[in-house]
């Protein structure tokens, strides 16, 4: 594999509330400190932003009343991370609510503040919890269970084409439980007779060129590994899959709706609503180390109809009546 380098990445290193509620809210101002990986933008699009702050709310914490959140955006540059989170230290935040990969390998080495990670794949495996049970240290949080979901994805999109030989998967070299995940689709597809081609992007320029490199080497299909980066370029990327005739299936719920083919995978926003239960036990004095990682209980399938349309396939009737949704 010409792009074997990548493997190497594994070593990388960093509003209104209900009366009842206002009745129980906290008296003390809580400090929350919200950093995330990607842009404002995308928070607020995605409604991961307004999950968190509503989750808040349903707890008794209003913002201006007893609540301050200071939130920092990366805008995709893991460069200004650690500045960011320098700055949140500074503020003296009770808690920072973080995410994307390069957000947590920061953090990684801040012991004094609470963390709560909420999109992660393997918090054991990434080393930022000794056990999913009980954590230790001073990070805890929610994962998206997606360690093994990148066999799911080569198999669903696989039921779509069933021409396909060889299969592109895209990575975010950043992230370091992307070379696992892709190692899981190569086992996978190997039984299958698939062929699979490493396609890395960081930047909207890269994602450009390795979708005209999957197209170069011609890819029957495109896997898009689970990134908060992707999240924010979901339509760039559905955009160039369409634009070079590629079926895709991404582990990001939203996916589908953003213009590509396939989505499968657990709601994140679940996870950015749920992650207000860890900030506010952590201001009541839990310790991160004792809460427990979450795990989601529910994926759903979603198939974008028109997509397929534009692309010329017909999914078939079995794999649509797996879909939750079907976008017409």
């Amino acid at each position: 594999m010409e792009r074997r380098a990548f493997l190497g990445a594994l070593a990388a290193g960093v509003l209104g509330v209900p009366r009842g509620a206002l009745a129980q809210a906290p008296s003390k101002i809580a400090r929350v400190g919200f950093l995330h990986f990607g842009s404002r933008q995308s928070a607020l699009d995605t409604g991961r932003y307004g999950a968190f702050v509503q989750g808040m709310r349903e707890l008794g914490y209003v913002e201006r009343a007893n609540l301050v959140i200071e939130a920092r955006f990366a805008d995709g540059n893991a460069e200004r991370i650690p500045a960011l989170a320098a700055e949140l230290s500074r503020l003296k935040v009770d808690v920072i609510v973080a995410t994307g990969s390069p957000v947590y390998r920061a953090l990684h080495y801040t012991t004094t503040i609470p963390i709560v990670i909420t999109v992660v794949v393997d918090p054991v495996g990434d080393g930022y919890a000794a056990s999913l049970a009980r954590p230790g240290g001073n990070i805890t949080g929610l994962t998206l269970m997606a360690a093994d979901l990148g066999p799911k994805l080569l198999e669903l999109v696989r039921a779509a084409v069933t021409r396909a030989t060889r299969v592109a998967v895209l990575v975010q070299p950043g992230n370091v439980s992307h070379p696992p995940q892709f190692m899981r689709i190569v086992a996978a597809a190997q039984p299958l007779g698939i062929q699979t081609v490493l396609a890395q992007a960081d930047s909207a320029a890269g994602i450009e060129r390795e979708f005209a490199m999957m197209a170069k080497e011609r890819a029957g299909a495109v896997v898009i590994i689970t990134d908060g980066f992707f999240v924010q370029e979901a339509r760039l990327i559905a955009a160039q899959a369409l634009r070079h005739r590629l079926p895709s299936i991404s582990g990001v719920q939203g996916y589908a709706g953003a213009g590509g083919l396939m989505s499968y995978g657990a709601n994140p926003n679940d996870n950015f609503r749920r992650a207000a239960s860890y900030v506010d036990k952590i201001l009541k004095g839990a310790k991160p180390g004792d809460l427990p990682f979450e795990q989601p209980t529910r994926y759903s399938l979603v198939i974008n109809a028109r997509t397929a349309a534009v692309l010329g396939l017909t999914i078939p009737p079995a794999l649509l009546r797996q879909a939750e949704e079907v976008i017409q």
